[in-house]
């Protein structure tokens, strides 16, 4: 029997999942029998050059001159993936171009509009004439600061069939942060909008644009997106006239590796740092994902609330790559009542559902019930990232829809944009584990000594190369910042900062950044284990949990809490804190001192900031370990540096 928050998939479900179609295909062309998912796991990771070669036939890759071989070279740092191939992710795209369902369906807080596969040809096609017009070639960067509209998505491609290579921040960074992140770029072309309507209000975003403008001494073309209906400067080139141009679509073949788009790293703790993805890469391990794992179909509505400075909305960008209408959403998630999003999801025939796990366990915390609220019966699965979420947080999905969906965690990152850990259609799910180590992905969890344990908590490792490792840094000539980044704990291995336990059935669990784990008299925890023990609790809105080594060999862990509105902290709240913990995480990790402050200050994507917060705690200036920029409420950090001084 299923335990409350799990799930397990019925025949039909198996019967129609991508996944077995692949698996039928490997026998078919003599490829491999494969009886279960597990045992194919394990052979995509033994021979990684034969799995990426099958992914590659399987979903046809549309390559203009053909590989010299699959896996040149296999070092990390340096795997050199099909040699000789060039491709363009456009055309990957555009080859699902239909007239039976729109490519977008893209919602504000004022309303929604489908997007014609039609229209985004169209539009995408006279955006790249436009960028060739005006002098833009591969290798070029494409550069925006708008939110998740269509009119992004469109820039995107664009600039990605010219070979233009493309980056965004979301209009919620600041502009120190926009510029810290752009302009080390040196872009040729900035495709701005005039601002957005978020939480009921327009948010004017012109004078940050001309800030950013001024800063961007490289920039010798802006395109404005007129959200809130501005006039453009004179020096600036409204989006209307582009769109106008007439013209067909041309989309310029690449190297695999070819630069496709730049993400930056949170740069809490300096300038942040642009990690690089190929065209190649980026298509075999989307369409890999999304496909195999996800189990995304063409007639799939595939929605995960983003904003487009994080990876998510890349990954659902990547929706298109197999055919899946994908939906956008520009505005709060909370907008008017804190189950808005269900609503879109439910008003627009969701199947996909994804949001951060922050989402979830706040529609937990007030006992909503979306599924008898709004007519979800087109959904099938429900995604969560961002951070861990908790066993709880599975069942009150599935209490919240009124039936069992799978509850999908995955986890990953920016540096691969994708997920190492996540879903398979085939596999049973418990509540408050991913259910499996994705395809291609030669994940072990690593105890003392650099040995592969099961059953024990340890780091995450990637021992084999994946196509979708970045291609390199920006300004890291040397290699060395990447290098730092993921290989200076191995050799050859790529280390990446989180804590984890592989259980005997291949599932995982994730516990937290192993650089935050709390050893108390010896015995390690990951801070997600505390979090899910105290977001449960009504009079918690938010909290953050740090080890601190003190100079006399002692080891103080204090506890942060941000209270619910209207309530007043006492020996009764502390009591239920520390009991939450005590009973459902550890007694031994039962914090030193429960702190009240007025916020929990996270990164712009919404991560807490551990490491950072545990130096301000041993008396380092909050100016040299945070920037201020990347970060929500830098207004929170005083009260933290107060108890530092104290």
């Amino acid at each position: 029997m299923t335990e409350p928050g799990g799930w397990t998939p019925d025949q039909d479900t198996i019967d129609d999942a991508n996944l077995t179609r692949f698996i039928a295909w490997l026998a078919d062309t003599g490829r491999g029998e494969f009886t279960d998912y597990q045992q194919l796991w394990a052979a995509s990771v033994a021979d990684v050059a034969w799995f990426w070669d099958a992914v590659w036939n399987f979903f046809d890759i549309r390559a203009t001159t053909p590989a010299d071989t699959v896996l040149a070279r296999s070092d990390m740092p340096g795997a050199q993936w099909f040699p000789g191939a060039t491709l363009n992710y456009a055309t990957e795209i555009f080859r699902h171009s239909t007239a039976e369902r729109p490519a977008m369906v893209v919602v504000g807080e004022d309303g929604a509009t489908d997007w014609s596969w039609d229209r985004l040809t169209r539009e995408t096609a006279a955006f790249a004439d436009y960028l060739r017009s005006i002098g833009v070639v591969p290798g070029d960067r494409v550069v925006g600061y708008i939110p998740n509209v269509g009119e992004a998505v469109v820039a995107f491609l664009g600039a990605a069939a010219v070979g233009a290579t493309w980056a965004v921040c979301n209009q919620d960074l600041a502009v120190s942060g926009v510029v810290a992140r752009l302009a080390q770029l040196e872009p040729k072309v900035l495709v701005a909008s005039d601002g957005s309507l978020y939480n009921g209000k327009r948010i004017d975003r012109s004078a940050a644009l001309s800030e950013i403008r001024a800063q961007l001494p490289t920039v010798t073309a802006t395109v404005l997106v007129p959200r809130l209906g501005s006039e453009p400067p004179s020096d600036v080139t409204p989006w209307s006239e582009v769109i106008a141009r007439t013209a067909e679509l041309e989309i310029t073949p690449v190297p695999f590796a070819h630069p496709l788009w730049v993400l930056f790293s949170s740069g809490t703790t300096g300038t942040p740092k642009g990690i690089v993805h190929g065209h190649g890469g980026v298509v075999l391990e989307h369409v890999k994902y999304l496909s195999l794992q996800l189990d995304l179909k063409a007639q799939d509505r595939f929605f995960w609330q983003s904003s487009t400075s994080w990876m998510m909305w890349n990954l659902l960008v990547s929706g298109l790559l197999v055919g899946s209408t994908i939906v956008l959403y520009d505005g709060s998630p909370t907008f008017e009542r804190t189950d808005h999003l269900w609503k879109v999801a439910a008003d627009h025939g969701v199947t996909v559902f994804g949001a951060g796990a922050g989402y979830w366990l706040a529609c937990a915390k007030e006992e909503l019930r979306p599924g008898k609220e709004y007519p979800l019966e087109a959904l099938r699965a429900v995604g969560s990232t961002g951070s861990p979420l908790p066993a709880s947080g599975f069942r009150w999905i599935q209490e919240g829809v009124s039936r069992p969906v799978p509850v999908i965690s995955m986890s990953g990152g920016t540096d691969v944009v994708t997920a190492f850990i996540g879903a398979c259609p085939l596999v049973p799910i418990r509540a408050g584990e991913l259910n499996v180590i994705a395809l291609g992905v030669a994940a072990e969890a690593w105890g003392d000594g650099g040995r592969a344990v099961i059953d024990e908590a340890g780091e995450l490792v990637i021992t084999e190369p994946m196509p979708s490792m970045p291609v390199f840094f920006w300004n890291d000539a040397d290699g060395a910042k990447y290098h730092n980044a993921y290989f200076d704990k191995y050799d050859g291995v790529w280390c990446h900062g989180d804590w984890i336990t592989i259980t005997d059935r291949k599932s995982v669990v994730v516990h937290g950044r192993s650089d935050a784990t709390l050893n108390r008299m010896g015995v390690r925890m990951g801070s997600a284990e505390i979090y899910n023990a105290v977001e449960g609790l009504p009079e918690v809105r938010d909290c953050l949990v740090v080890g601190v080594e003190q100079d006399d060999g002692g080891y103080w862990m204090p506890l942060f809490v941000a209270l619910a509105d209207g309530v007043e902290f006492d020996d009764a709240v502390r009591a239920r804190i520390v009991d939450a913990i005590r009973t459902g995480a550890s007694p031994r990790h039962v914090p030193d001192d429960v702190i009240v402050v007025p916020g929990i200050p996270r990164t712009m994507t919404g991560k807490r900031l551990e490491i950072p917060m545990k130096r301000i705690l041993m008396g380092a200036n909050p100016s040299d370990v945070l920037t201020p920029s990347a970060i929500d409420r830098p207004d929170l950090l005083g009260a933290f540096a107060e108890h530092a001084r104290a």
